[in-house]
């Protein structure tokens, strides 16, 4: 982190008026070195107070935390020469003061948040930018892709490295972001300073309940980007068709946001951007549009008539951001499929395709089986499990939901973590008896690859992008799409 800052100059008072020329800001007390701002925030398991005395022995000048953390700092804190800003929202300061350090920003900012397509409808938002020549990245759960490339190990970076990433993309030339905004992200005040134009919702289903506890918090996390986090003169962009679409954009209105709507316009809903009609085929859809009482039509080179939705609220995102709504539709036939969110992995030599999809609720597994079913003449088969240490109430109703829209079941693991991965299956078979059990994913895959006949399809569902599955504190390579075409040339005799 280049340059030297005063304390005053990110907006953070010290007591007693100090304000030492700073070097580097960091939440991670690994991380301190002389000169440095450490911000001590609340945990889930341990406040970061705890680590104060290790941040002062790595030549921290300055400690931001709140009341509690300046409580259990106070032995290590002392009498020592350092500069201390106690506030109550200790992650929203650090959050600012990350933005006020780093300083610039591409100078189009979007963020979408939602339970399902949020990786889709920011790349498909980028994609569009891209398409109308501007320098364009989508920052989110598959890492920061675009005109500029970096890492990313959360769907919602840290702030300090969030706005470090994007002022170097800024410096880079690019001038136009979308991100992903998870509610874990809106809840820590990882946003808090990035200047946003737009933003966009998808839909609130069951997920995060072992962090949110209800669906309530879960609304309100999400909520956040819309009744506090989005300037005034910002525009909300919101599926109406998506579970709390309707409900999104009443708190949006409440808070005197203009609203831009998109959907299908059931249940007596008049969208600004409708979805008129989708007619699917082998290898994607026909998708008609109408603005303001216009239609447009687009071939799409995307599987299932979800993704309909996803690309309408892209589009209405770039709207919204001030490109020309007719500029923006005939850009629509170039946009390409997100990598493990319905992507064609392999294809049997019967015909029979293999798909590999992130869904991972049981609304994604319901949505994306019920939006393959009108491309496929045969059975539909599904290979699907659900992650340990996470929301273990969404399993049965996972399960349930595979039940009621796939022809052929195969219960497998999908990131057991510390948990015991039988336990996981059985939590899922409560719904789906009948299923077949396989907990090797790999022998699961090749399984149901078995099974394909002409006119199948398979879909392995909930790892999607992801290249290793996590047992017992251990990452171990595995990538469903890489497993997929090994089973489909082998069973094929290609190799």
């Amino acid at each position: 982190m280049a340059g030297e800052k005063r304390l005053s100059e990110l907006g953070l008072k010290a007591r007693q008026g100090r304000d030492p020329q700073l070097s580097g800001l960091t939440a991670d007390s690994r991380a301190v070195k002389p000169g440095f701002l450490f911000a001590a925030l609340p945990g889930s398991l341990r406040h970061g107070a705890d680590f104060i005395e290790t941040a002062l022995e790595k030549g921290a000048t300055a400690i931001l935390t709140d009341p509690e953390g300046a409580l259990i700092g106070t032995a290590a804190i002392g009498l020592k020469d350092i500069a201390l800003i106690v506030v109550d929202e200790s992650r929203e300061a650090l959050a600012r003061a990350a933005a006020l350090w780093s300083g610039a920003q591409p100078a189009v900012m979007a963020a979408v948040t939602g339970t399902n397509g949020k990786t889709s409808v920011s790349t498909f938002t980028r994609q569009i930018w891209q398409a109308l020549g501007h320098g364009a990245i989508n920052i989110g759960t598959t890492g920061v892709e675009g005109d500029w490339n970096a890492p990313s190990a959360h769907t919602t970076p840290d702030p300090v490295t969030l706005h470090a990433m994007l002022a170097e993309a800024a410096r880079d030339g690019i001038t136009h972001a979308v991100m992903e905004a998870s509610s874990h992200g809106l809840d820590q005040r990882r946003l808090d300073g990035v200047r946003l134009k737009a933003a966009g919702f998808t839909n609130l289903t069951q997920d995060h309940l072992d962090y949110h506890h209800t669906m309530e918090a879960y609304f309100e996390a999400k909520a956040a980007l819309f009744t506090r986090l989005l300037p005034d003169d910002a525009v909300a962009v919101i599926n109406l068709d998506g579970a709390y679409g309707p409900e999104m954009a009443e708190r949006a209105l409440d808070r005197g946001l203009p609203v831009l709507s998109v959907g299908r316009g059931n249940a007596g809903t008049k969208p600004d951007l409708t979805i008129k009609a989708t007619r699917p085929d082998a290898t994607g859809q026909e998708l008609r549009l109408e603005w303001q009482g216009k239609p447009f039509q687009a071939r799409l080179n995307l599987t299932g008539s979800f993704q309909a939705e996803n690309v309408a609220l892209a589009a209405g995102l770039v709207i919204a951001c001030g490109e020309r709504p007719e500029r923006v539709m005939e850009t629509l036939s170039s946009l390409k499929g997100v990598r493990g969110r319905m992507e064609l992995a392999a294809t049997r030599k019967n015909g029979a395709p293999v798909y590999v999809d992130y869904a991972h609720t049981p609304d994604a597994i319901a949505t994306a089986l019920k939006s393959l079913r009108p491309h496929v003449m045969g059975r539909l088969i599904i290979v699907f499990g659900a992650g340990g240490d996470r929301d273990r109430a969404k399993r049965p109703l996972m399960g349930q939901a595979a039940q009621d829209y796939a022809d052929v079941l195969f219960v497998t693991d999908d990131n057991p973590r510390s948990e015991d991965p039988a336990a996981i299956r059985a939590e899922i078979l409560r719904a789906c008896p009948e299923a077949n059990e396989v907990g090797d994913r790999a022998e699961a895959i090749l399984r149901a690859v078995d099974a394909l006949q002409p006119g199948d399809a398979l879909l392995i569902a909930g790892k999607g992008h992801e290249s290793g599955q996590i047992i017992r504190g251990e990452v171990y390579p595995f990538d469903d799409v890489e497993q997929a075409s090994v089973a489909v040339a082998a069973l094929d005799g290609l190799i």
